[in-house]
């Protein structure tokens, strides 16, 4: 048996290409429509993360510094963050 007749052994009428190139078409105009949104859609989840998580105000973030620095200070052995002298 050739390899034309082999591959061919199928009937034709089994495989469903209307529904695949449906299909196809379908995932292709899907692909373009989300490129084109794109921007949009990455917008729109930026502000649900911060609906979900907000940020700190500014004297939050400073506090937080604050508290950093007082806790790095007292962690310190005798010296380490002196005059430099």
């Amino acid at each position: 048996m050739s390899f034309a007749a082999t591959l061919f052994q199928i009937p034709v009428t089994t495989l469903p290409f209307e529904q695949l190139l449906t299909s196809m078409v379908q995932l292709t105009v899907l692909g373009a429509v989300l490129m084109f949104f794109r921007p949009l859609l990455i917008g729109i989840a930026r502000a649900l993360v911060l609906v979900v998580r907000p940020r700190l105000t500014k004297e939050q973030l400073a506090a937080r510094r604050k508290l950093a620095a007082a806790k790095l200070q007292l962690d310190a052995p005798d010296g380490a963050l002196g005059s430099g002298t």
